[in-house]
C-alpha cells in the first residue's frame, strides 16, 4: 500500500506541476488535498509517510475517528469537505483546520455559535452549487453573491473562499470559471475546485486548491 500511494502521490503532484506551467502559474500556487474518505488511518499514514499533510473527509464522523491520533504523530491539515448537518457544526469547528462546504444561512449560524463555544476559528469556504443540483449540496447560483459577502461581514479573514462540484455530465470549465471569476468579484484569495477526473482543467482556470482521491488512494 505504502509504495503505491507514494508512487500515485508523486505522479499527481507531477500533473499538478505540469498543469501550472502549462496555464502559466507557479506549481507552488497550487496546494493538493488528498481525499481520504472512506480509507483507512494506514492509508493516510502512507500519504503522510511521503510526505503529503492535507488531507480532505466528507463526514466529521469519520474524520474524527480517524484523524486525532495521526496529529499525535504528524503534522497534519484536516479539510471537511462534505455536506455539512447543522447539528454537527460544533464538532466539525472543533476538528478542522478547514471547512469547506458552508452553503447556507442556518449552517453559518451553527457555525458561528461553535466558534464562540469553542474558541476555535476554522477556516472557512463557501460552497456554490454551480450547477443547480437539487441533490447536491452548495448555495445557488442567483444567490451567492448576498451570502457570500453577509458571510464576510460576519466572519472575517476566516472567510477564504469558494469552492464547488460541477456536474459530472458536463464539461466543468464553465463552473470552474464561473468560481473562479466569483471568487475574485469577492476578493477571495483560495478557489477550491477539480477532482481526480478535473483536477487539470481547474488549474487552468484558477485554482488554488484541488481534491483528489481515487487518483491517489484508488477506487473507493
Amino acid at each position: 500500500m505504502s509504495d503505491s500511494i507514494s508512487g500515485n502521490l508523486r505522479r499527481v503532484q507531477d500533473r499538478i506541476a505540469s498543469a501550472a506551467v502549462a496555464a502559466g502559474r507557479k506549481p507552488e500556487e497550487i496546494t493538493l488535498i488528498a481525499v481520504s474518505k472512506t480509507k483507512p488511518v494506514e492509508a493516510i499514514a502512507a500519504a503522510l509517510a511521503a510526505g503529503q499533510t492535507v488531507f480532505g473527509e466528507n463526514r466529521v464522523q469519520e474524520a474524527a475517528a480517524k484523524f486525532p491520533a495521526l496529529r499525535q504523530e504528524y503534522n497534519v491539515s484536516l479539510h471537511l469537505i462534505g455536506g455539512l448537518q447543522t447539528n454537527k457544526a460544533r464538532d466539525a469547528v472543533r476538528i478542522a483546520d478547514v471547512i469547506e462546504s458552508l452553503d447556507r444561512p442556518k449552517l453559518a449560524d451553527a457555525i458561528e455559535a461553535a466558534i464562540a463555544r469553542e474558541g476555535r476559528t476554522p477556516s472557512l469556504l463557501v460552497e456554490v452549487n454551480t450547477g443547480s443540483e437539487p441533490q447536491k449540496s452548495g448555495i445557488d447560483r442567483d444567490q451567492a453573491d448576498d451570502f457570500i459577502a453577509g458571510c464576510k461581514a460576519r466572519f472575517g479573514t476566516a472567510m477564504v473562499g469558494l469552492m464547488c462540484v460541477p456536474p459530472h455530465d458536463e464539461d466543468p470549465r464553465p463552473h470552474f470559471t464561473w468560481l473562479a471569476e466569483r471568487a475574485d468579484r469577492h476578493g477571495l484569495t483560495t478557489v477550491s475546485m477539480g477532482m481526480s477526473v478535473d483536477f487539470e482543467a481547474a488549474i487552468a482556470c484558477g485554482a488554488t486548491w484541488v481534491r483528489v482521491g481515487s487518483a491517489i488512494f484508488g477506487a473507493r
